[in-house]
């Protein structure tokens, strides 16, 4: 087994390896006819040919070289727009990534398909190789756990330090420098084409890359957990909609020309659902369109506060939600590093209800300004209210951060300091909801697995001791406090609202 083990890892790395050193390959040469393909618009064309003429048919070895030419030829362009203040005139060249692709000549270009198997298939194959020998584990009581701290991808070794830096990394160029990743863009055109009639996008690739790392992790996440059916329904039902509704669906309904929507996501996670091109979309898209408005409202008011009473946040949080479904998966290995310290969770409920009330200004700014045209509020542009959130939020926060932090702070990051609509849901668990976990603090020994394992840093430990209902906002009903408790103390429970927020009575003392 060990041999199987050893040969994966040796077949993901050399992959991984392989996808690393796309960025830094291939050759680039923009033609006039490509370039003229990309950019429709003729008063542009006219403006940067001119300034473009020594980028036309030059070959050049590296992306860093064609993007300093090609980025030096705009700026020449906009030059004069600029020095006038004629900021309506300045061209943006968000078409770069585009143009990029189009001028990909070489071994990458040629080899796409070959380099797409290699990168996402045999690597995907190396990391199930890796994970198949814990399979002949034989399981205990409890979920196994050995040397997690001992491992330095999971103790905040160095590994774990070079693997965030390398999502922060990669986050930061999927945001704001999409075209330096071309080559991996590039290897995605085949499925793109199939899926959405189109070539791929930055976003494509992301979210392709985001089903296939949750769907390689789950098969450790049903081996790991392969005796508790619920971890199994649990890790199914967000791959699910991960691949279903945020991907597939999406993809053919752009193939189809129709709005694109992922059904399950919910505003204020999904803050851009108010924004006036959404709402433009939507509602030029007939009955259809407005269908899609009113189910994303209908989640909003109705669907949230009905599920969240009779489920808790759980039914969303960790069995719909990718970015849930990511931190289940991926950060699983991650869980045991979140801060359970007082601290961090005053931190914690300061910081998430903060970025709700963010969201709801910044919603309430983009809507009176989509239906008065006015682009100010109380003075305040709703633009840059809008971009700042975008970026602080969207990005940096849920993205670089939320993803970038699980080796170093835990997989939950975002969902327990940032995401506001898990504060949204976790306002009404707290007051209204069924769901609770009860504790048998006469079952518990004190081995502290269900705090170490808490990946929203709850010391489940001092509710169980004391057979408290755990009832906490912050509780995402994981269940894994429940899997890794050796004696059961632990019991996800929808029962009646009355009698939440009381300890748990042996059912030997009632008749007293």
């Amino acid at each position: 087994m060990k041999i199987i083990r050893n040969i994966g890892l040796t077949i993901f790395l050399i992959c991984f390896a392989v996808f690393l050193s796309l960025p830094f390959l291939g050759k680039y040469k923009l033609t006039e006819k490509t370039f003229t393909e990309n950019f429709s618009d003729v008063n542009q064309q006219k403006v940067l040919k001119p300034a473009l003429k020594d980028v036309f048919d030059k070959e050049y070895n590296s992306n860093v070289a064609f993007f300093n030419d090609y980025n030096k030829a705009f700026d020449d362009a906009n030059k004069d727009f600029r020095d006038k203040k004629e900021w309506d005139k300045v061209i943006n060249d968000n078409k770069i990534l585009d143009i990029t692709k189009s001028s990909s000549i070489g071994f990458v270009k040629d080899n796409s398909t070959l380099l797409f198997i290699i990168c996402f298939l045999i690597s995907a194959l190396g990391g199930i190789m890796y994970m198949v020998p814990a399979l002949f584990i034989k399981p205990v009581a409890g979920i196994k756990n050995d040397y997690i701290f001992k491992r330095g991808i999971t103790s905040r070794g160095i590994i774990a330090f070079c693997f965030a830096a390398f999502l922060i990394i990669f986050y930061i160029f999927l945001y704001q420098k999409p075209a330096y990743l071309s080559n991996w863009v590039l290897l995605m055109d085949g499925l793109s084409n199939t899926l959405t009639g189109g070539n791929s996008s930055q976003w494509f690739l992301y979210g392709f890359l985001y089903c296939l790392v949750m769907s390689v992790m789950s098969v450790r996440m049903y081996i790991k957990y392969r005796n508790n059916n619920y971890q199994l329904l649990r890790t199914t039902s967000v791959l699910f909609f991960q691949i279903a509704f945020a991907f597939m669906i999406p993809n053919i309904l752009t193939n189809l020309q129709l709005p694109s929507m992922d059904f399950k996501n919910i505003w204020p996670l999904d803050y851009t659902f108010f924004f006036d091109y959404r709402l433009t979309e939507l509602t030029s898209n007939g009955m259809l369109g407005y269908w899609m408005l009113g189910w994303g409202i209908f989640l909003i008011i109705v669907g949230v506060p009905v599920m969240v009473y009779f489920f808790g946040k759980r039914w969303y949080c960790s069995w719909v939600c990718g970015c849930g479904g990511l931190a289940e998966t991926l950060g699983d290995p991650f869980r045991q590093l979140s801060d359970k310290s007082l601290k961090a969770w005053k931190f914690e409920r300061i910081i998430v209800h903060s970025v709700l009330v963010f969201a709801v200004v910044m919603t309430i700014a983009v809507l009176y300004t989509f239906f008065t045209g006015s682009p100010k509020l109380l003075g305040i542009d709703t633009y840059s209210i809008r971009q700042t959130y975008s970026f602080g939020i969207g990005f940096m926060f849920a993205g670089a951060i939320g993803t970038g932090f699980y080796p170093v702070m835990g997989s939950r990051v975002w969902c327990r300091f940032g995401c506001p609509l898990a504060a949204y849901l976790g306002i009404v668990q707290r007051f209204k909801s069924r769901f609770r976990i009860t504790t048998n603090g006469a079952q518990c020994i004190s081995c502290g697995n269900c705090s170490t394992y808490c990946e929203m840093g709850i010391d489940v430990r001092a509710y169980a001791q004391n057979g408290e209902n755990i009832i906490r906002s912050s509780c995402v009903g994981c269940g894994i406090c429940a899997a890794v408790c050796p004696r059961g103390v632990l019991k996800l429970e929808n029962l009646a609202e009355e009698g939440r927020f009381d300890a748990y009575i042996r059912p030997e003392e009632k008749a007293f």
